[in-house]
């Protein structure tokens, strides 16, 4: 493998290293959702959440489309969180063994 696809690799793991970034993702599961939408599902402000949505932009984890007034957030690739719940699945089970 190239230097440069590790390098892509680490750069996406450090957009997936904040809990933050974490909740907005496991709320754009299989959905295309507003920011206000977001805003009523967390207790997140409105510019804290666009904070985090600018930066998985940013690095082509999310997409956005504008409706009137709203703006709107989907993942770029359902493969995204595929990753996400392996990754979890791992935790719930050290969790689980208590480690």
């Amino acid at each position: 493998m190239s230097k440069k696809l590790f390098e892509l690799h680490a750069e996406m793991c450090k957009v997936f290293s904040n809990p933050t970034r974490l909740e907005i993702l496991n709320l754009l599961n299989n959905k295309e959702l507003s920011v206000t939408e977001m805003i009523q599902n967390t207790n997140l402000s409105q510019a804290n959440i666009s904070q985090h949505l600018s930066i998985m932009k940013a690095k082509g984890i999310v997409a956005s489309r504008r409706n009137g007034k709203n703006i709107y957030y989907k993942l770029t690739s359902p493969k995204i969180i595929k990753a996400f719940d392996i990754i979890r699945e791992v935790l719930s089970e050290r969790l689980a063994k208590g480690r």
